[in-house]
């Protein structure tokens, strides 16, 4: 696959706020305004949000790695281009809108937190499927120290990972936590020294794109849908999700165990 890469000039004049690059199969999205710890304007959330869209149409992407620019995640919404013309709640929306995409993305996605997640880029990185980070990676949900309340999905993605209780502790207290803290609470899904984050990276992201993408598409909103029902609605949408892959690529991955040769999955519809 090409790589693409964005390298227009942003409003601020220092280069596109997100830059994209693809290869076998894995889109790369990296913020990319590192003079601001890839703190982002309303544009940089938008472009954010046209880059997910983007790579859920495109049927060559199948997963999907969130990162930022320079040594530093995302320290959230960049609070010196706040304001301007309009309502703020349109801008809210604009911001929600990419929450949005991200949460319902279908695709796997991974982030790589390296230095500070913070804020809405905190929520950000919590929204992905799975999160590695570095040891000296740093989490926060500062909201309240600048006079606001939590926002970018962190009231809905928060308590499903830690809990009420520390959901309440950590947006209450505004607390910085460190990686292994962030592992501990379910925050993050692994910790990896710089020198060896890439390599895992590029690892799980082949996993990922060589497994089944339909049944993975699937499994990923069986789980988010999970919790907010009963046993019986969550055993139909599984009945439903099961009739799916029959006619994806459940009949040649089991014709493959059968004749003991590894499964290639195109996620391609079988019935005609």
């Amino acid at each position: 696959m090409t790589i693409s890469i964005d390298r227009g000039l942003g409003r601020d004049g220092v280069g596109a706020p997100v830059l994209t690059s693809c290869a076998d199969g894995v889109l790369t999205i990296t913020l990319n305004r590192p003079h601001r710890r890839n703190a982002l304007p309303r544009s940089g959330f938008d472009a954010l949000g046209a880059a997910l869209r983007t790579a859920e149409r495109d049927p060559e992407v199948r997963v999907i790695v969130l990162r930022g620019a320079d040594g530093h995640f995302c320290s959230g919404a960049d609070l010196e281009s706040a304001g301007g013309p309009g309502h703020p709640l349109d801008g809210m929306r604009l911001v929600n809108s990419t929450a949005r995409t991200l949460a319902e993305m279908p695709k796997p996605v991974i982030a790589c937190v390296e230095g500070y997640a913070v804020g809405a880029g905190c929520n950000l990185a919590l929204l992905c499927d799975l999160v590695i980070a570095t040891p000296t990676a740093k989490f926060s949900q500062i909201f309240a120290k600048r006079g606001v309340s939590v926002d970018f999905g962190g009231s809905w993605i928060l308590p499903r990972l830690v809990g009420l209780q520390q959901a309440k502790r950590l947006v209450m207290l505004a607390e910085t936590i460190g990686a292994e803290e962030a592992r501990e609470l379910g925050l993050v899904t692994w910790v990896k020294e710089p020198e060896e984050i890439d390599t895992f990276l590029g690892d799980l992201a082949r996993r990922l794109a060589d497994g089944p993408p339909v049944a993975l598409a699937l499994s990923k909103s069986l789980l988010d849908r999970g919790s907010g029902g009963t046993l019986g609605e969550a055993l139909d949408r599984e009945a439903h999700a099961f009739t799916i892959n029959f006619a994806t690529d459940a009949p040649n991955a089991i014709r493959a165990f059968v004749e003991r040769r590894p499964a290639v999955f195109d996620g391609h519809w079988q019935v005609r």
